[in-house]
């Protein structure tokens, strides 16, 4: 959507903040011997008090009100009875509506040990969005946001995963434009306008290039050994710099 007066940004506002809060208190509770499904349901609590409803379901009757993915998952994970381990890479993704508007929002959490490897693709994927906002501007082409994330990854080693994007957001979870590539693609010509509401969320990996949806028919799998990080915001495009959302 393209923002036209204060009421859309007010109530982009609320549920960003909605979002967010929600992904810090399920971060605060991930540790060894917690369950993903028990983690969904702080998740769950936290957006019921709100009166938010996760887009997930609403949208796509996904079977969580979150996405936990873990290890060799980039994305889409199903909350389920699985523990998390000592060593393990969880990403949570947390998607909401409230009073018809849409948030966005993601991170992912290495879980001690840590892997310095792990703990660095982490690092460089953070870095990758912030190089991807720093390029978002009114008038820019759309393809500046993958240029941007690619070069970060590959300047460290590192992979895109190039099926899995960012996207436009705001009265509905995806809207256009419905896909925002993580790498650099020549032919895309579409350019950014002020007021559009968009996420963008890098997908860095230590090796893998795409992924396939898992036998659960939601589960994105990038491989055995390897793993992924992804961060997201959701943002209004300016003339400057975007204005973030998901924040506090």
């Amino acid at each position: 959507m393209i923002i036209d007066n204060d009421d859309d940004l007010k109530h982009l506002k609320a549920i960003g903040r909605i979002v967010f809060e929600t992904l810090l208190l399920m971060k605060k509770s991930l540790k060894p011997g917690i369950s993903t499904i028990e983690l969904d349901r702080i998740g769950e609590k936290n957006l019921a008090r709100y009166g938010a409803r996760s887009a997930p379901i609403l949208m796509y009757d996904f079977p969580g009100h979150t996405c936990i993915s873990i290890n060799d998952e980039a994305a889409h994970g199903i909350p389920s009875g699985r523990k998390v381990a000592p060593g393990d890479v969880v990403n949570i993704d947390v998607s909401a509506e409230l009073n018809g508007y849409f948030g966005d929002t993601g991170a992912t959490f290495t879980v001690p040990p840590l892997d310095p490897r792990i703990e660095y693709l982490c690092q460089i994927t953070r870095k990758s969005l912030n190089a991807a906002m720093s390029v978002a501007r009114a008038g820019a082409k759309i393809n500046q946001i993958g240029q941007a994330i690619e070069r970060t990854a590959i300047n460290a080693g590192f992979t895109t995963i190039r099926d899995l994007g960012s996207h436009g957001i705001g009265l509905s979870l995806h809207e256009e434009p419905h896909f925002i590539q993580n790498f650099y693609d020549e032919s895309d010509t579409r350019t950014l306008s002020e007021g559009q509401v968009i996420t963008i969320e890098p997908f860095l990996s230590n090796g893998a290039s795409s992924a396939v949806t898992a036998d659960n028919g939601w589960a994105l799998l990038i491989g055995e050994g390897n793993r992924s990080a992804q961060y997201e915001h959701t943002m209004v495009i300016t003339k400057g710099k975007p204005q973030v959302l998901t924040a506090l």
